[in-house]
């Protein structure tokens, strides 16, 4: 039995914080795991961005609902599901993912939460557990299952290496240097072929 474990935001749907850096001009929120590594760390600088700047939960929201899947995502997503059991496997959060699932049609999804305060201010969030993509992959595996993972950033790798088989997808070239085992996609046929080799 196998599972297709995708990442969600850079490979089904657009950086959700890019897309605020857009809305509000504020270019420092263009910065992400492809950028800076460590979740921990870009997640507080994050947070101390929307302090700085006096946003709120409302604003990222926004940003968030704003946005459309990437162009043929959801037909990709349609014909993975057809072929293999499915798991978005996220680090971004519950509260900003809902509208983009819907338009993709609801596939099962792990990530985070955040903690949003009675002013609309995010004060904190809460990681589902430590390194929880390599764990999803793990409980999944456990299970039975083998899995065939594919992500476009750093925060992806461990989900990479844990499962059978890793591919990255539209990777920047700083990880693409920096991890040259794993196959690349730079389309969704790409990746299609790639998924479908392995059923």
């Amino acid at each position: 039995m196998k599972i297709a474990c995708l990442d969600f935001e850079g490979v089904l749907v657009p950086e959700i914080w890019v897309n605020l850096a857009e809305q509000t001009g504020i270019l420092e929120f263009r910065v992400t795991t492809r950028d800076m590594p460590d979740y921990n760390e870009l997640m507080q600088f994050r947070l101390e961005l929307m302090a700085k700047h006096r946003l709120g939960y409302d604003d990222l929201n926004s940003a968030a609902a704003k946005l459309e899947p990437l162009a043929g995502a959801l037909e990709f997503l349609v014909w993975l599901r057809g072929n293999y059991q499915v798991a978005i496997i996220s680090d971004t959060f519950y509260e900003l993912a809902g509208p983009l699932l819907n338009k993709l049609d609801n596939p099962m999804t792990l990530c985070h939460r955040l903690t949003v305060g009675s002013d609309g201010n995010i004060v904190d969030y809460r990681l589902r557990q430590t390194d929880p993509k390599r764990h999803s992959v793990k409980a999944f595996q456990s299970l039975g299952y083998q899995v065939v993972a594919a992500g476009d950033s750093y925060n992806d790798i461990s989900m990479l290496e844990q499962s059978e088989n890793g591919i990255l997808f539209r990777p920047s070239e700083k990880v693409v240097e920096n991890y040259p085992n794993f196959p690349v996609a730079l389309d969704y046929g790409e990746l299609k072929a790639m998924y479908a080799k392995l059923i």
